[in-house]
């Protein structure tokens, strides 16, 4: 029964709370995060909801799977966020800026995006994150 708690508390394999180094690399240098990783039905629909707070360098990297059309929204999240829409080659390919928490407003990643990474609002504004930047990660297949 410990074991089940200690991985239903996000503590397993992957470190501290399930974080795993992300790095993107911009016109200004590498930008490094500690993200945790949504992939499963339950995790791709829970993401960031009910946080309260999210800090500086830290976030979530959704991973659907495949490229598909992807919607995301902000029910339930109380925390401004910036979501980076992310093709299957890593780059980013579109950057919604300061969602509203809380909104159910639907907000479209565009073609091509098989991941999205939620981090804080004006963040990429802040480390100079742009449309095309390459986001590193173990779940992103290098060479795609």
């Amino acid at each position: 029964m410990l074991s089940l708690w200690l991985v239903w508390a996000g503590v397993g394999p992957a470190g501290a709370a399930g974080r795993l180094p992300l790095t993107i690399a911009t016109a200004g240098g590498i930008r490094a995060f500690s993200v945790e990783l949504a992939k499963t039905p339950p995790e791709l629909d829970r993401g960031l909801m009910y946080r309260r707070s999210l800090p500086a360098g830290r976030g979530m990297l959704f991973d659907f799977g495949s490229v598909q059309p992807v919607t995301m929204w902000m029910k339930n999240t109380y925390v401004a966020l910036d979501m980076l829409f992310i093709g299957t080659d890593g780059r980013v390919r579109r950057i919604a800026a300061n969602t509203r928490p809380l909104s159910t407003a639907l907000i479209p990643g565009g073609d091509g995006v098989r991941y999205v990474l939620e981090v804080r609002a004006g963040t990429a504004r802040k480390l100079g994150i742009a449309p095309g930047d390459r986001v590193s990660h173990p779940a992103i297949p290098r060479g795609q």
